[in-house]
């Protein structure tokens, strides 16, 4: 054991020796993690090469294994950053495992590592060494929950290390702030205390999220912080129980919850009215009531010390802190928001990047749970914020502070349902929540770029131009007839039908919009079945229109139509004619801007321009027809509008399969680096998303359209030809 606490610092000292960092800022996000995978695996080894030097070949075998997993995991991030690099690294960390499995000759080995040091040392390691640091502490809590799970010592001992290095890295760059440094002291030596009596993975987990919190200066804010004061009071209550009933040990937990998982949420508020006052709370809960409970005090004097030296304090620091607004309070200055989209191209990329690693540690959160694993679930849904959402929030509150302050406390809701080991259902639905604010994270973020918008527009033209077409089609041709049989005196009643369908097509939509404001939860069920209801009727009409495609064809479904009315001779067939013929293309309108509007989000401008500009079209359609008696090229519109249907109805399927994944009806089977990551805007407008179950479902509409086209615009013509030309060759026999 002791010859182990000498590889250790050994360890600790040469990794020092090695690596040196600067605090450039928070937005060269990619040198921060490069910096900190280079040095977790530079840790692993260190650790490896001890193990030689004592030819002790089972833990070197353990602590390579350790190094090559963590690289193997970050290796598609380090290919991106140096991919000459770091293949060639990760093929010499593979080849000293196979080497130290062969049980090669030792000093060949550490050649072998001595070598990759040398290269490591030769990089420059840049960024924000507080970001770097938490990054570390990520990895540090991971490997001891190792450790504890599966009584790991390798993982203990790179534990050790990890966190070791990490004081080092503070040490050389402590903060201008003394109280947070002093914070972060006393959290420093809590956990070496946990680990060294390896205490429950929850405490360690609770002392390095509380470490990183600090690191990156984020203080989740929960919507109603009275709700926190009375929880700390109510933890305080149970605490005077625990320590009646001689319960030390819960007793301290219990502390440690209410400073940590509480009142670290309100220092911010309390430092704004009283410092000193925040001072004098944070030593007295931080430390003060925590070494009375571990020196086992008399309870009644654990119970004073809080009722006189605490709870005053908090009662005093909530009145203070209730004065405070976010908009009035003139301490603090406030700064003009961004606008949506208003964020550096690099930063817009980091947030897609980090959003798509957060929506697969909420997976494996929600397997983990699923599995009874809480340990790990816990350990996935924190390195889910603190390792990837806390930088999405840079961009994100400069443009909206609010919302970022909700999915905040989302997290943290999940982390404590996690630790209460709430019913699976509540877990499964705060992910779901978390998910669909992911994308609106990246939409406010990234913007509506130019594509999309240009995407919406087209689309809500073609929308309505389509489903006006027809109506302005058959409509023009009754109009027509009329006046050709000098029947002029039903033409007010087809008007009369055409106000009539528009008034319900309103109605019809203010009902429909009604119907998604109150879903509320159910939202995104209600707009996926809308989807899947629009692909549905998209899919029928694009093969209605394939089959009409041949002007002959649809003038005589025209003149069907017309002599069915003019044969019936009442007036209210006229109505009724004109009436459904512009309600059921109003329905299918509604139908599919009902779709359009839940998926083109802040694209609604361009999406209420394309159905005016539609509308005029319409109408200049209508003129042409009416006024100046000219055919129109029927084959190349309605060939334009399918093409344009079928291209919706496969991207509205793609947004009804994602809406369905969010809510875990469908399963989500990540494809990143096989399907085009698009930005969320460019996603919603056409359906394509990294999943394996959207490509599939695309893919077979897409493949039933291609079919169906061929078989209407080529096999049937030729075999209509054919039947023609045997017809014409039988004639010309018996003649």
């Amino acid at each position: 054991m002791k010859s182990k606490f000498y590889f250790y610092f050994g360890i600790v000292i040469f990794a020092f020796g090695i690596f040196s960092f600067t605090n450039i800022g928070y937005a060269q996000n990619e040198e921060e993690n490069y910096s900190s995978v280079i040095t977790i695996t530079g840790i692993g080894l260190e650790l490896t090469k001890q193990s030689l030097l004592t030819d002790n070949y089972d833990s070197a075998e353990k602590y390579s294994t350790l190094t090559n997993n963590f690289y193997g995991k970050n290796i598609q991030f380090l290919r991106s950053y140096d991919s000459a690099f770091s293949d060639e690294t990760h093929l010499e960390l593979l080849d000293l495992h196979s080497s130290i499995l062969s049980k090669s000759n030792s000093k060949d080995l550490i050649d072998q590592i001595n070598k990759l040091q040398e290269a490591f040392s030769q990089i420059p390691l840049d960024g924000n060494s507080r970001i770097i640091v938490s990054s570390i502490l990520s990895e540090a809590d991971e490997q001891y929950q190792t450790a504890i799970q599966h009584e790991n010592s390798e993982s203990y001992f790179l534990t050790l290390s990890l966190i070791e290095h990490s004081k080092i890295i503070l040490k050389q760059n402590p903060t201008s702030n003394d109280r947070q440094n002093e914070e972060m002291n006393s959290f420093f030596n809590d956990l070496d205390k946990s680990i060294s009596n390896k205490d429950d993975f929850v405490v360690v987990g609770t002392l390095i999220t509380a470490i990183q919190r600090d690191l990156i200066q984020a203080k989740t804010v929960t919507n109603d912080k009275t709700n926190t004061y009375d929880e700390i009071r109510n933890l305080y209550s149970k605490l005077f129980t625990a320590v009646k009933s001689g319960d030390y040990s819960t007793a301290e937990e219990l502390g440690i919850e209410a400073y940590l998982d509480n009142f670290e949420y309100l220092e911010s508020d309390i430092e704004k009215v009283d410092e000193k006052l925040l001072y004098s709370l944070e030593l007295n809960m931080r430390e003060n009531i925590r070494n009375m409970i571990v020196q086992k005090e008399d309870p009644d004097s654990i119970i004073a010390f809080v009722e006189t030296s605490i709870l005053p304090d908090l009662a005093k620091a909530e009145s203070l802190t209730s004065k405070l607004s976010p908009t009035t309070d003139p301490t603090v200055p406030q700064k003009d928001l961004k606008p949506i989209g208003d964020a550096s191209e690099d930063q817009k990329s980091g947030v897609k990047n980090k959003i798509d690693i957060i929506r697969e540690r909420l997976e494996d959160t929600l397997q983990y749970y699923n599995h009874g694993d809480l340990q790990s679930a816990h350990t996935s849904a924190r390195s889910a914020y603190l390792d990837s959402y806390e930088f999405v929030e840079i961009p994100l509150r400069a443009i909206d502070p609010d919302f970022t302050l909700e999915v905040e406390y989302q997290f943290a809701t999940l982390r404590n349902l996690i630790k209460e080991e709430a019913p699976q259902k509540e877990i499964q639905d705060i992910i779901i929540d978390i998910r669909r604010n992911l994308d609106e994270s990246e939409r406010i973020v990234t913007g509506t770029g130019e594509i999309a918008p240009a995407i919406a527009f087209t689309s809500s033209f073609a929308v309505i131009f389509r489903e006006g077409l027809e109506s302005v089609l058959i409509l023009g041709a009754v109009l027509t007839y009329l006046e050709a049989s000098r029947n002029t005196k039903f033409k007010p009643y087809v008007y009369y039908g055409i106000i009539i369908a528009v008034v319900a097509t309103i109605v019809t939509w203010l009902v429909a919009s009604y119907i998604v404001d109150i879903s509320g939860a159910s939202r995104e069920l209600v707009e996926a079945i809308a989807a899947l209801s629009a692909t549905a009727v998209l899919f029928y009409v694009s093969f209605w229109i394939l089959n009409k495609i041949e002007h002959k064809k649809w003038m005589e479904f025209v003149k069907a139509k017309v002599w069915q009315a003019g044969a019936t001779g009442g007036f209210m067939v006229f109505v009724m004619l004109s009436f459904f013929t512009v309600y059921r293309e109003g329905f299918e309108t509604v139908l599919f801007y009902q779709a359009m509007f839940g998926f083109a989000k802040y694209m609604e401008l361009f999406v209420g321009l394309g159905f005016i500009i539609g509308i005029v079209s319409l109408v200049g359609v209508f003129f042409i027809m009416r006024k100046l008696g000219r055919k129109l090229p029927l084959r190349v519109l309605f060939g334009l509008t399918m093409g344009i249907g079928a291209y919706l109805s496969v991207a509205f399927l793609g947004n009804a399969i994602r809406e369905l994944q969010i809510l875990d009806i469908i399963p989500y089977t990540s494809m990143l680096g096989i399907i085009p990551r698009l930005d969320i805007n460019m996603a919603s407008m056409t359906g394509i998303y990294p999943t394996l179950e959207t490509l599939i479902g695309q893919l077979i509409l897409l493949g039933v359209y291609m079919f169906a086209a061929s078989y209407v615009l080529i096999s049937k013509p030729r075999k209509e030809q054919k039947l023609v030309a045997m017809r014409k060759s039988r004639k010309t026999q018996n003649e």
